[in-house]
């Protein structure tokens, strides 16, 4: 009988008895002592804490050192479910609250099985207040570790050495860590990011679930990651939406598949993983993983060729549920075909919708043209796909007269709200070679930055709105390609490009006796804290920044709010 089988049925007779203290979602705004009376009295009153939940309220630095008051003496707590607990919080403040909350789980000697610390607006700074918890015993036992739309950036590294020093002192104990689940989506890793977490998901070795979508992944680091996938024997569900293979990236992951028999879940829509990419994937699939049961490859430039070698693997699966193969390149004729291949699956039903598929694309090279196409592939493919309508949330405009040449000339707020993450990533790495030098790296930050709206630039730290917050991350996805190119270039003056952006902002003084310092920096004050915040950016230019940020100027009597957040994260 399968082993498998038997754990299921065991879990299925065993009787779980959680003591739970649950105030998710009432969105209690905890500043003073009485505000988390409640909170402390159900804590201290419960007689066997085991999971704690505060998920949707937002907790002060005061209110969290309360909290952890009660928390130092429950050595049985197992599961921190802490997502969205910082709404509205000054990133200074978070670290604080997060430090409380740790040391008082280091000291109850408790044993995680579980940190949800998603949804909350963290930074590199907010990630390091998490290290003396992750790499304590507390943490020896983690099975799942949740930093999903925090904001990481470089915090991804931090959060990788961490996890590797967490399993070596585990490991010095004779029982390493295990972590089973990691989810961090939407955290602007990049590459630097997933190459660090691909080394940890390597020296842990248990990992069954890892996603990270949303991050600006490209080749480089999927190829990484397809490192860590060989050494994951029980990886049961890999979620990659929204990062950019391009063949470079998709077949080495394909081969890597191979490596293992566990996969149940395979996410690799919008990326960009392409016909060849497409083939790898079925031709090693063909032979590995029998229990997969989802497999999402939507909106990927995959040409027939490509669909029918995937359709072909997948009717081999008897567990297959769904195989979303949406918004590829198949043609009306070719849509038929593999809708008659569907048919061939053992569940009917398994084969979603073709509704968006963009028609073949007689443009696109074939054989060993893929890393020609690669760099000089036409934006029209990319501006005339799934995302060109031409209303995006109240934004509006057309994308038919862009080309990487004409692009910092014309483009729009709307234009990089209709794009995805992986097609404005794929845009910008076409619109840098038009960027010669220093100088017009500063003027292209100045055209991206003044796309953010009032709405986008009240605050440095966070963005109340939803559509605000969408602009946002497009223009920092942008900007993150573009500053990144800039410091390569100078990998040894970074003050050759941070000079130029200073000036045009009206902080240092222009050698041009006609250049006009700007009224209204605000947008610009912004993308400044992004960019310093980054993996990219050199950290001992902070201090640089800082001596003229903290100089009284024109330019700050309108956002002295803003330039004390700046200073904030300047000073971190």
């Amino acid at each position: 009988m399968d082993v498998n089988k038997v754990a299921d049925l065991l879990a299925q007779t065993t009787v779980n008895k959680q003591n739970k203290i649950s105030f998710k979602g009432e969105g209690r705004k905890l500043d003073k002592a009485e505000d988390a009376a409640e909170i402390i009295k159900a804590i201290v009153d419960c007689p066997d804490l085991e999971v704690l939940e505060l998920v949707g309220n937002t907790v002060g630095v005061d209110c969290a050192k309360l909290i952890a008051d009660t928390l130092h003496k429950r050595p049985e707590l197992q599961r921190c479910l802490w997502a969205d607990m910082f709404t509205g919080r000054l990133r200074s403040e978070i670290p604080i609250s997060l430090t409380s909350l740790g040391n008082a789980i280091i000291e109850a000697n408790a044993h995680l099985v579980e940190l949800d610390l998603s949804d909350n607006a963290f930074g590199p700074d907010c990630a390091k207040a998490c290290v003396p918890l992750l790499k304590s015993p507390a943490c020896y036992t983690l099975q799942e570790l949740r930093f999903n739309n925090n904001g990481l950036g470089g915090g991804g590294i931090i959060l990788a050495d961490t996890l590797i020093e967490c399993h070596k002192k585990s490991s010095a104990t004779g029982k390493p860590l295990q972590l089973k689940v990691f989810v961090a989506g939407r955290n602007r890793l990049e590459n630097p990011g997933a190459k660090a977490l691909a080394d940890a998901f390597k020296t842990i070795g248990t990992l069954e679930e890892i996603q990270l979508p949303q991050n600006g992944i490209q080749h480089q680091g999927i190829v990484a990651l397809a490192e860590a996938v060989k050494c994951s024997p029980n990886l049961r569900h890999l979620n990659l939406n929204d990062n950019i293979f391009t063949e470079k990236g998709a077949v080495p992951m394909a081969n890597a598949l191979k490596h293992i028999d566990s996969l149940e879940i395979v996410n690799f829509g919008d990326c960009l993983i392409r016909t060849e990419g497409a083939k790898a994937l079925g031709q090693n699939l063909a032979e590995s993983n029998p229990n997969l049961k989802e497999l999402i490859l939507s909106f990927g430039e995959v040409q027939l060729e490509g669909g029918i070698a995937v359709c072909e693997a997948m009717t081999r699966k008897l567990m297959l549920q769904k195989l979303d193969l949406n918004g590829n390149q198949f043609g009306d004729d070719g849509v038929d075909e593999i809708k008659d291949l569907g048919k061939e699956f053992t569940c009917k039903d398994a084969l979603g919708s073709l509704s968006d598929d963009e028609g073949v694309d007689s443009d696109e090279e074939s054989g060993s043209d893929h890393e020609a196409d690669e760099t000089n592939e036409s934006i029209e493919n990319i501006v005339n796909g799934t995302h060109d309508e031409s209303v995006q949330n109240g934004y509006t405009g057309t994308l038919e007269e862009i080309t990487p040449k004409n692009f910092f000339s014309v483009v729009s707020a709307a234009h990089l709200l209709q794009l995805s993450a992986s097609q404005r990533a794929e845009l910008m790495e076409e619109v840098i070679e038009f960027v010669p030098n220093a100088e017009a790296a500063a003027d292209a930050f100045l055209t991206l930055s003044n796309l953010l709206t009032e709405d986008c630039v009240s605050n440095i730290l966070s963005c109340e709105k939803p559509s605000a917050e969408n602009l946002r991350v497009s223009v920092f996805e942008c900007i993150d390609v573009l500053m990144a190119e800039a410091f390569d270039k100078y990998p040894n003056t970074p003050m050759l490009v941070i000079n130029p952006l200073l000036v045009r902002m009206g902080l240092i003084k222009s050698e041009d006796k006609k250049f006009k310092s700007p009224s209204d920096i605000r947008a610009q004050a912004v993308v400044l804290g992004h960019i310093c915040q980054q993996a990219y950016f050199p950290q001992f230019v902070k201090k640089i920044i800082r001596g003229v940020v903290t100089k009284d100027s024109e330019p700050w009597e309108i956002s002295p709010i803003l330039r004390s957040q700046l200073l904030q994260l300047l000073f971190a």
